[in-house]
């Protein structure tokens, strides 16, 4: 998605790290590229606007459930092999071996 209009910040960028910025995982000083970013791109407004109000709404229905302890470290695990470019598995993050 682009808004079509030239950025300081490509609006392919901010999508790409859009749960970073909403999560407050990235360094300060991306955080204000982004900031002013939205100031400048309605689309890229939106699109930040609709997953902070999911974000919201999981954490409202779903965050009083427990966790299995290792679910953390299999989804962070993921999400690098994403972030990195790697092949990731089919199988489900949150399946035991027994049900890979």
């Amino acid at each position: 998605m682009s808004c079509g209009e030239p950025h300081e910040t490509d609006c392919s960028e901010v999508l790409d790290h859009l749960y970073e910025f909403l999560d407050r995982e990235m360094p300060d000083a991306d955080c204000t590229k982004f900031e002013v970013h939205f100031e400048e791109c309605s689309p890229c407004l939106e699109k930040y606007g609709l997953e902070q109000a999911v974000k919201k709404l999981v954490k409202r229905c779903c965050g009083q459930d427990d966790v299995p302890s290792d679910l953390r470290s299999k989804v962070m695990g993921r999400l690098e092999m994403i972030r990195s470019g790697q092949a990731v598995p089919e199988h489900d993050v949150a399946a035991s071996p027994q049900e890979s």
